[in-house]
């Protein structure tokens, strides 16, 4: 047996070009469908555990699933906004506890959450460093977020403008780093966690002036008397909270008209989970979703594109595997002077077609083991790429 194995292996080394080829192709007919299993079962674990840790949330009317993929995992929201409230009216049921969310803003390709702090002993977030916000202008980096914005406990980060036109909007925001989250390997890993009024200040809702008085300039200025001055609109907001000009910062209107992107609702018991669902079920602005059933419903498309992908790929490894053993068919065909060389030099028949089996062997066993090398290499490279488009 050893020497059927040492003469397979030699030939299969002295035509390494076909060796590479052949198990190129073998490699890939097992790897297809193995990753694309692999790749889609992750995927769907990865989502389908956010959503189960979240019993309810509460959003505008529209879409479920932009409801459930905006406030589980911090895509940008493509639902309208409600008031706050919605939140206080929810509090006031007494059915559930009550976590709000804001995520229009991002600090370059961060998203901004705006939030509160009961978020992080929701998410059984941890501190590497520092502290929760306490204050306007506070924020806390996700581990990824820290590591990809170059922050620190102590530095400061800016919030990107909604728009190069957005003049009368949202403005830049230097928002103080006072805390780092330990990875967790979930979206918060990515995140800027900052209290939900931040986000006011971010989108103009709530601003702070200039000291306006002695050494302001006249073209600040619409008019000017002993009695006291009147500010042009050239007066500046800040876009930096400190705590010297905190106590100026003030908001226009009433706060419970501000947006929040959509609650998540933590109800004390089953009982008043289906009360809180039966309430809001005919709710003509709001509705109250369970992200479990939404996020198996996507899952189940998931499973159902992956199936006719793994029909597609088996069907072509197949024919890989068919055009395969045409080559070993054509070559122990060229190699017939070889065969019978062998069996002059007094080779058995059952040696001689012991060594064609063995280079089979090898070529589909070599193959095989450089598809699972290859899903190994998706599984700890491609789960945590794919965790950054979900």
């Amino acid at each position: 047996m050893k020497h059927v194995l040492f003469l397979a292996w030699q030939y299969l080394k002295y035509h390494r070009v076909k060796t590479v080829f052949l198990l190129f192709a073998i490699s890939l007919t097992f790897f297809i469908p193995m990753a694309l299993n692999q790749l889609s079962q992750k995927g769907s674990e990865k989502l389908r555990a956010r959503a189960v840790s979240t019993p309810l949330l509460l959003g505008n009317k529209g879409s479920a699933t932009e409801l459930c993929l905006g406030s589980l995992y911090f895509r940008e929201p493509n639902i309208e906004p409600i008031p706050y409230s919605s939140l206080e009216d929810l509090r006031q049921q007494g059915l559930a506890r009550a976590i709000p969310l804001q995520l229009e803003y991002r600090v370059k390709q961060q998203p901004i959450v705006g939030t509160t702090q009961d978020y992080f002993s929701f998410r059984k977030l941890s501190f590497e460093q520092g502290r929760p916000m306490a204050i306007l202008g506070e924020c806390v980096l996700g581990a990824k977020a820290a590591q990809a914005l170059n922050a620190e406990v102590g530095s400061s980060v800016i919030s990107t403008p909604a728009g190069a036109f957005d003049v009368a909007g949202s403005f830049p925001l230097k928002m103080k780093v006072v805390g780092i989250l330990n990875p967790n390997q979930t979206p918060d890993d990515t995140a800027v966690f900052t209290d939900v009024k931040t986000t006011w200040v971010i989108s103009g809702k709530a601003h702070g002036h200039q000291d306006i008085g002695v050494g302001t300039a006249d073209s600040l200025l619409l008019s000017k008397s002993e009695s006291g001055v009147v500010a042009s609109p050239a007066v500046l907001s800040y876009t930096e909270i400190t705590p010297e000009n905190i106590g100026s910062f003030h908001f226009h209107g009433n706060p419970e008209n501000y947006p929040i992107t959509s609650v998540i609702v933590l109800p004390g018991d089953k009982k008043s989970e289906l009360m809180l669902r039966g309430r809001y079920q005919q709710d003509q602005g709001l509705q109250m979703v369970v992200p479990e059933a939404i996020v198996d419903e996507l899952v189940d498309t998931v499973v159902s594109v992956r199936d006719l992908l793994l029909l597609a790929a088996i069907s072509i490894g197949l024919a890989t595997l068919l055009i395969t053993a045409m080559v070993f068919l054509l070559s122990i065909q060229l190699r017939k002077a070889e065969i019978a060389t062998m069996k002059q030099i007094g080779a058995a028949p059952g040696a001689v077609r012991g060594i064609l089996i063995t280079e089979i062997l090898l070529v589909i066993g070599i193959g095989f083991l450089l598809a699972l090398m290859l899903v190994w290499t998706i599984d700890r490279l491609g789960i945590p790429l794919l965790e950054n488009y979900l």
